[in-house]
């Protein structure tokens, strides 16, 4: 990969953008294979896959809203990265697609009208579950994602060619109500694409625990971009160990947050035991799904936090991309975790078509954000505290 100092432009992304599209399609010819053998194990697994690149670009919609909001310095030179990133939405709409055409049947017990004429509950719930609106609902999403996402992104590079007082001002105004719609769409979308997979269920914090995962994924999902720049002397002076240390701070956090809100949804739910809610607990300590759960209290909480506590871990890059993995992965096991139950209610079962959606699912969608970030400054050039970011240092 060749880039151009002067410019901060990319002028030749090598042999990576390829790579990921071949990457992509193949995973995606296999998962159509899969498909074709087991459509009930494919969508499960689809829907896995896609609400984990999904929830890498609403993280970092909300990493660049809160940017302007809060007026950052730090990471005025990470930003152009988050703006990427939540770009690409509009291409998770597309992937969208099969799930709410003839997944939506083998995912969800609720679009049968047979289950709903036997079922009180789903009869009452039948004005929000229902198909049309489940469709409707999730193109609204991905409209207010897309044109927040689209306004912040124009105006960052219109600041690219020229710096304007008002543009900033223009940024920070349309993450206010952009932060509002945020957590609206974002705590539905969670209650749609995944918390109806068992629609006798319900947790009113369920959106929080989405979202705290999202933004997990998107820091690590920026990190280890960071690193691959580098590692190709990409941003190295630009970017030092002192944003690495901001962005382990965040991961720390936000680990601690995840837990909190975790913790919170089943102290209540074992507290008030009303078994249409304790069930969904009890499905996940069947039989070996006890594993699974055990996994994430140590894995999504008790290891980071006790490697990023201290201030060296987040300032070694070593140890920062390892992290990183780590909690990528995590994540993916926490969706799973989330979906793959309602399949296999006691025990779990991973299957050669988890790994194709991730592939097919992940190559297009890096794919696409590279070529997003390629063709742009990969740094806001213009933007007044660059100098000041580029030499922030941590007090």
């Amino acid at each position: 990969m060749k880039w151009d100092k002067s410019t901060y432009r990319i002028q030749d992304t090598g042999i990576y953008g390829k790579l990921l599209l071949a990457v992509g399609i193949a995973g995606l010819a296999a998962s159509a294979v899969g498909f074709n053998a087991d459509s009930k194990q494919f969508y499960h697994s689809y829907l896995t896959a896609y609400v984990f690149w999904t929830s890498v670009g609403l993280g970092a919609l909300f990493f660049t809203m809160v940017h302007h909001l809060v007026d950052a310095t730090w990471s005025v030179v990470v930003r152009r990265l988050s703006e990427c990133l939540m770009v690409t939405l509009p291409v998770m709409f597309i992937f969208l697609l099969p799930i709410v055409g003839h997944g939506i049947h083998d995912l969800y017990h609720w679009s049968h009208a047979d289950a709903v004429a036997h079922d009180v509950l789903l009869q009452h719930k039948a004005p929000w579950l229902n198909t049309g609106m489940f469709i409707g609902r999730s193109v609204i999403y991905f409209v207010c994602w897309t044109v927040i996402g689209a306004v912040l992104y124009k105006t960052s590079l219109r600041q690219d060619q020229k710096h304007e007082e008002g543009l900033l001002g223009r940024m920070r105004m349309v993450s206010g109500p952009g932060m509002v719609i945020f957590a609206l769409t974002l705590t539905f979308s969670a209650f749609d694409w995944m918390m109806s997979l068992d629609p006798h269920w319900y947790s009113t914090i369920f959106g929080v625990y989405f979202f705290a995962g999202s933004l997990l994924s998107a820091l690590a999902f920026m990190t280890l971009w960071i690193v691959f720049l580098q590692s190709n002397q990409i941003l190295t002076d630009e970017i030092t160990v002192e944003h690495f240390h901001d962005l382990g701070k965040l991961i720390f956090a936000f680990t601690v947050f995840w837990t909190y809100i975790a913790f919170s949804q089943y102290f209540l739910i074992w507290y008030g035991n009303i078994p249409e809610e304790t069930v969904w607990y009890l499905h996940r300590w069947e039989g070996n799904w006890k594993t699974i759960s055990l996994l994430l209290v140590f894995a999504h909480f008790v290891i980071p936090f006790a490697v990023l506590l201290s201030r060296v871990p987040k300032r070694s890059v070593r140890m920062m991309t390892i992290m990183s993995i780590w909690m990528l992965a995590v994540h993916w096991i926490d969706l799973y975790w989330l979906i793959s139950p309602n399949l296999h209610k006691h025990h779990f079962h991973f299957s050669w078509m988890d790994a194709a959606t991730f592939v097919g699912i992940g190559g297009i969608f890096i794919f696409c954000f590279l070529k997003r970030f390629a063709a742009q400054p990969i740094i806001p050039v213009n933007d007044p505290k660059l100098r000041e970011s580029i030499h922030f240092v941590n007090i």
